[in-house]
């Protein structure tokens, strides 16, 4: 009886289908979806609906033109840091968000140590471990310190950002093993409990990947991870990366650019390897976790299945969405409710869950 109900059910789906010609399955049981208007979300805040409501439709063909050689990524990459830095200086960083930024290495790896202008005393022990996003190859050198600074001013916890490597002169494992280099040393002056480890995009890939090679390693793992929208497979098997293409205005489609970065990043490897697609591996034994993504974030299915995989091994996992968010919109509309909700949820979580 089941059986034949939910096949009439589903008959009825599919004449609804073909009367109202919204949707076509092709041979290899896609779909072509005919085109939409896309209104600026109403339920969220005015500063999102407005900025949304001011921004061009998003344009696939403008993500397809990909570097060919590594000096043509090479100046790509510079062009693009210094179209992200906005001419924002560390010292402009530092009035704006009450904080102090230092420069320095770490078991041979540039960092940044970020504090907040009073350190209250249940935080004087911990720390936040922050890698950065930019999709394994952007945002280095002074940028990678923004979301280190973001997370200190909104928790109070201190911060130290990892400027790790990045192709095309390094690939896969090079970042890993300069956030394992760093995350070593820190354990020297703080208990891993005290510990949190994460950051955006490529950061929340990266954080999985490196607990991934904590595991391996033996080391003992951080007290919590901050998972933002995390690029946690390469392979492009995600749903929202097709029901999302045109519509998130950052990251835009997975087509050009976003896979070339990822078979730029893994070099060697393959993208399903577990280094590169973290997701792909054993979340066996991970800390408490907190995910922040947004309906219109083309990594929402990443987000959600990190979450999902998290949770089936019983790990503690917060995962909060945000309505007509595109990828990492929290950082880009940064100061709207939004923004300030997913970052005081992150804050709750790291002061809930760090000893």
């Amino acid at each position: 009886m089941k059986n034949a109900l939910n096949k009439f059910i589903l008959a009825i789906l599919a004449s609804l289908s073909v009367l109202t010609g919204t949707a076509k399955a092709q041979e290899d049981g896609a779909w072509n979806i005919e085109s939409r208007t896309l209104p600026p979300p109403a339920a969220a805040s005015d500063q999102l609906r407005n900025s949304l409501a001011n921004s061009p439709a998003p344009n696939p063909a403008s993500r397809l033109l990909v570097p060919q050689t590594n000096e043509q990524w090479e100046m790509m990459i510079a062009s693009a840091d210094a179209e992200y830095s906005g001419g924002m200086s560390l010292e402009m960083l530092e009035q704006m968000n009450a904080v102090s930024i230092e420069k320095d290495t770490i078991a041979g790896v540039p960092v940044y140590h970020v504090m907040p202008s009073e350190v209250a005393p249940e935080n004087q022990e911990r720390l936040f471990l922050h890698v950065h996003g930019g999709g394994y190859i952007l945002e280095g050198g002074d940028n990678a310190v923004l979301e280190a600074v973001m997370v200190t001013a909104a928790s109070g916890i201190p911060s130290i950002s990892v400027d790790y490597r990045m192709p095309p002169a390094h690939p896969a494992p090079a970042a890993v093993n300069d956030t394992i280099a760093v995350y070593r040393e820190v354990l020297e002056n703080y208990a891993p409990e005290q510990v949190a480890l994460g950051g955006t995009s490529a950061g929340g890939g990266l954080t999985l990947a490196s607990v991934l090679e904590m595991k391996e390693l033996g080391l003992s793992l951080p007290g919590a991870l901050y998972l933002g929208t995390p690029w946690a497979d390469l392979t492009n098997a995600s749903d929202s990366l097709y029901t999302l293409a045109g519509i998130d205005r950052i990251l835009v489609t997975p087509e050009g650019f976003l896979t070339a970065a990822a078979e730029l990043y893994a070099g060697e490897r393959g993208v399903d390897d577990t280094m590169i697609s973290p997701l792909l591996g054993d979340f066996s034994g991970f800390p408490p976790t907190v995910l922040i993504t947004g309906t219109r974030d083309l990594l929402l299915s990443d987000t959600a299945r990190v979450h999902r995989k998290l949770r089936d091994e019983d790990i503690v996992a917060e995962l909060h969405v945000y309505e007509g968010l595109s990828h990492a919109g929290y950082m880009i509309e940064y100061g709207s409710p939004e923004s300030l909700s997913a970052f005081a949820e992150i804050s709750a979580f790291l002061n809930t869950h760090l000893e």
